[in-house]
């Protein structure tokens, strides 16, 4: 179990309490502190299971995450965001899941935790013009699946990854600093034959930007400049021919509904920065495979604007 926080306040005790109380009991954590300002960890109470770890610098999610993973030997990396409360048995479920269905990464359902009736994210979706949303995200949680159904990632808000895959990958792109760091892992395993399950058992609740009331320029940077990033070295070369011209006219459209100028400014920041690295991500991509399953793709125009739930249901068992 890996929690990676940065001025995280009263959150993480909560996170930490919520884990303490966990019907499967066979496990450890890291939480990994990135240089917080806030004593947060200094004021964390926890059980010989919990290692605290803390570092002089802001390595950012991706790194951190790496680093924390690779302290520990267990079979299976969960990730979990300090703003996100499992319910008891929500460890349990997703390595049941893992289990049953052979899943490379497995998602939990998300709820808000200011109103768990609405959905928070069930996974991340991924439109054939390369980009991605929460799923379900602002939805009443009754139109939730409620069985276990494959998506295309895993949120990392609140996921496991089976560590042989996850290391077989490098594990989150560290260039990434934070955000969209796990569609990209996602995007990554998927190519490598992997599945992704989300078990809707798994419950969280989650503050994350469902309490957020403002658009941060800091992550509309590094948002855009990433999104162009896994675009460029991830999107397979045999659907280019659509995927290339829906993305334009996507990242047209988002440029010019920008809300304010400074969030323009960022954007044009992430997307000029991304761009002037497309060399290196290009090289990348001649190692990808360059086919995938289509179908796990959302081909819906709509999709993305309504940030639909694309999940389908699994049918049968793969022990």
């Amino acid at each position: 179990m890996v929690i990676v926080a940065y001025n995280a306040g009263d959150d993480l005790q909560r996170c930490v309490d919520a884990l303490e109380g966990q019907s499967f009991t066979d496990w450890e954590a890291v939480v990994w502190d990135n240089a917080s300002s806030d004593a947060a960890i200094d004021r964390l109470t926890v059980s010989a299971r919990v290692r605290l770890v803390r570092h002089d610098a802001n390595l950012g999610f991706a790194a951190a995450n790496n680093r924390a993973a690779a302290l520990s030997r267990a079979p299976f990396i969960v990730t979990l965001n300090p703003d996100a409360f499992a319910e008891p048995d929500w460890l349990e479920r997703l390595i049941a899941a893992a289990r049953t269905y052979d899943a490379a990464s497995v998602t939990s359902l998300q709820l808000s935790d200011e109103d768990p009736t609405v959905l928070d994210g069930g996974g991340d979706c991924m439109s054939i013009a390369g980009i991605a949303w929460r799923g379900g995200y602002g939805q009443s949680a009754a139109k939730a699946p409620t069985r276990a159904s494959e998506v295309f990632s895993a949120c990392a808000a609140a996921a496991l990854y089976r560590r042989d895959a996850f290391e077989a990958l490098g594990g989150f792109e560290e260039r990434f600093f934070c955000y969209y760091e796990d569609v990209d892992l996602g995007f990554r395993l998927r190519l490598a034959g992997g599945r992704c399950v989300l078990e809707p058992a798994a419950v969280v609740r989650h503050i994350g930007s469902a309490s957020s009331k403002k658009i941060s320029g800091f992550a509309e940077y590094h948002g855009t400049r990433n999104r162009l990033w896994t675009f460029l070295r991830d999107m397979p070369a045999t659907l280019m021919p659509i995927a290339l011209p829906a993305h334009i006219l996507i990242i047209a459209y988002v440029m010019l509904r920008s809300p304010s100028p400074e969030i323009r400014a960022a954007r044009w920041r992430g997307l000029k920065d991304g761009w002037r690295e497309r060399k290196t991500w290009l090289q990348e991509r001649r190692a990808m495979p360059q086919w995938t399953n289509i179908s796990a793709f959302s081909w819906s125009p709509l999709a993305l604007s309504r940030r639909s739930l694309k999940a389908v249901a699994i049918v049968g068992r793969k022990d």
